[in-house]
């Protein structure tokens, strides 16, 4: 049988005080390693490389801490094109002791 979500995961508990915090989560799609002279001297419309592919999956951070990977995706039935990304992969979070 099945455990409540409540018991798998204690922050899903309803009545836990802290399941209405909000939190900013950041997605990183990549990073890019210009020297300071090419960063310095790009101009609008400038291209950076990235050391990712459109495919890849991107990584979701709370702060430093890296909480899970997806793939971004378009919301379906959005005419505005909203990005959202698909979890692929979910960190287990130990807290730090």
């Amino acid at each position: 049988m099945d455990e409540p979500a409540s018991e798998k995961n204690p922050a899903a508990d309803p009545g836990n005080p802290f399941t209405g915090v909000p939190i900013e989560v950041s997605v990183c799609v990549g990073k890019a390693r210009p020297l300071i002279r090419e960063l310095v001297a790009m101009e609008e419309n400038a291209l950076l490389t990235l050391d990712t592919r459109v495919d890849d999956p991107v990584e979701l951070y709370v702060g430093e801490r890296l909480i899970a990977r997806g793939l971004l995706e378009e919301k379906e039935d959005d005419p505005h094109g909203q990005l959202v990304v698909r979890l692929t992969e979910i960190m287990k979070l130990q807290p730090d002791l």
